[in-house]
């Protein structure tokens, strides 16, 4: 199913992100905390599309699977941009993103 092979690959790229804030990355610490929240939430994608792929309903696992995706990479993606230039005004994607991940796993409950 094509949900493990991305929550393969979201998993394995926030591990990256992850080591990569810990020892690449040189901003304040307040950016900081930014980049390990877009890790946190990029893990959890991860780990949700894992969930999403065991769910008995075909479209359950469809929809819950893109908006978790597209979730992950609007809100982690959004919070990456902001803590690597360290500028808030790109953060704009950040709240879709949000609301996507909050419908993936409304989907796994309502289909």
């Amino acid at each position: 199913m094509w949900q493990v092979r991305a929550a393969g690959l979201l998993g394995g790229s926030s591990v990256a992100a992850g080591a990569y804030g810990a020892h690449g990355l040189k901003v304040s610490e307040e950016y900081k905390t930014i980049w390990r929240t877009a890790v946190q939430y990029h893990q959890f994608a991860a780990v949700s599309l894992l969930a999403a792929a065991a769910v008995p309903s075909a479209r359950a696992r469809l929809v819950s699977g893109v908006g978790i995706l597209a979730g992950a990479a609007a809100f982690s993606g959004s919070n990456y941009a902001v803590a690597f230039y360290e500028d808030r005004s790109l953060a704009k994607l950040g709240p879709y993103g949000g609301m996507s991940l909050i419908g993936g796993w409304l989907a796994l409950t309502v289909l």
